[in-house]
């Protein structure tokens, strides 16, 4: 598939693929700003903007943004991430302009209604309660203080009770204030749609939004040290994660790396990790291995949760597991399956338009460029057992692993 990329004179980018098996346009903004970039007076901000994106603008209300589309059998949403902040929208091809107009409004020209914040504020609050009796999303957050001790990449997206109840109309403008740049903004279009058309109905919107360049910079990740660490909580299983941090987006063995946590604890049920802790042993419902790599930093991290009395005998064998994929190199056949089986996921990736829009714009962003598909597949094609196996010793060390444990407190075993 084709794209195709304009920038404006304000710095702002436009990247397009058009497809024209479908009815559908997906498009948005995704913006180089998120948790990391806050300042310890601002954890949760970004989070916090996202929702107050929807709560109106200086020429529509709360209720016409969420009506917009929706009238019209679409859909307006958004999301934060520890990098990036994205608006975006699916609607049928003939209301683009809708939607394009909608997304500039929101994304330039909120206003943070006060009455709104304090709204707002309790849905944030009570979307921390969920996620906190929310075992395996909890123990991820929690994780990610280990890994980056002392670091902005270490807090919870959503922030904490203390600072989501101090955020004023104020906060929201110094941060936009201090942290959008325009030459980091993609507005990315993935749809039945002409690139034509689209710069027709855009630039209007967008030609008008002033240049601004920052000179922030993100501050560096270092610092880690292992940590094993047991906390007891009112559930009635164990969870467990252990991992360590790794390199970033630029790594040269990064596809590698892809392709060797799907070997070893990937979606797919034939995973190793899921073949021997659930379908041998009968210990976990669900156990995934991640790797997740930022722009300068990233991490892979093993979850999996499991009955009090089994969490000794899991952890063993997924100790074992990770011995096995250091010290035997892969052979021939299943070298070959795993790299299928990579590339299958991958490209049926490419056929989830909305997804595709999202991460044509975090990867413009990221790189700079597009990598065509087939360039990644044949990084994974080329690569070898000895090349695999040589990583696996390198990140798989279990000496640089940190451990967390949750265990149910005594009374509710």
């Amino acid at each position: 598939m084709s794209y195709q990329i304009r920038e404006l004179v304000n710095g702002i980018r436009i990247v397009h693929q058009e497809v024209t098996h479908t009815r559908m346009v997906h498009c948005g903004f995704i913006l180089d700003i998120g948790s990391r970039d806050e300042e310890e007076d601002q954890i949760g901000l970004a989070h916090f903007w996202e929702h107050m994106a929807f709560k109106g603008t200086h020429k529509r209300k709360a209720f016409h943004i969420i009506n917009r589309l929706d009238s019209l059998g679409g859909e307006l949403n958004a999301y934060t991430t520890k990098e990036k902040l994205c608006f975006y929208a699916s609607v049928l091809k003939e209301h683009f302009g809708k939607a394009g107009e909608l997304l500039c409004d929101i994304t330039f020209n909120s206003i943070f209604p006060p009455k709104q914040i304090e709204k707002e504020r309790q849905v944030i609050l009570e979307e921390m309660s969920m996620y906190r009796d929310s075992p395996d999303d909890a123990i991820q957050d929690d994780f990610d203080e280990i890994l980056f001790p002392g670091h902005s990449l270490g807090n919870n997206i959503l922030g904490t009770e203390e600072s989501v109840k101090q955020f004023t109309q104020q906060h929201f403008v110094n941060f936009i204030q201090n942290r959008m740049d325009t030459s980091k903004i993609i507005f990315s279009v993935v749809g039945n749609i002409s690139f034509k058309k689209v710069l027709a109905t855009l630039i209007p919107f967008l030609a008008s939004i002033p240049a601004k360049h920052i000179s922030y910079q993100r501050k560096p990740v270092n610092g880690y040290t292992p940590k094993i660490t047991t906390t007891y909580k009112e559930i009635t299983q164990a969870h467990c994660a252990l991992g360590k941090p790794t390199s970033g987006i630029n790594d040269p063995n990064r596809y590698k790396l892809f392709l060797l946590n799907n070997i070893l604890g990937g979606p797919s049920m034939n995973s190793r990790l899921n073949m021997a802790l659930r379908e041998k042993h009968g210990l976990a419902y669900s156990i995934e291995s991640v790797y997740q790599a930022y722009t300068d930093a990233g991490f892979i991290g093993i979850f999996y949760g499991t009955e009090e009395p089994a969490a000794a005998k899991a952890r063993k064998i997924v100790m074992r597991e990770l011995k096995r994929i250091r010290d035997r190199k892969l052979g021939t056949l299943q070298l070959h399956m795993a790299k299928e089986q990579t590339i299958g996921q991958m490209a049926m990736a490419e056929e989830n338009y909305p997804g595709l829009m999202l991460v044509y714009g975090k990867t413009l962003l990221d790189k700079g460029y597009i990598e065509p598909l087939e360039n990644i597949f044949s990084v994974i094609k080329s690569a070898t057992s000895e090349e695999l196996q040589d990583l696996a010793k390198e990140v798989y060390d279990e000496d640089q692993f940190s451990f967390l444990t949750y265990l149910p407190k005594a009374d509710l075993l």
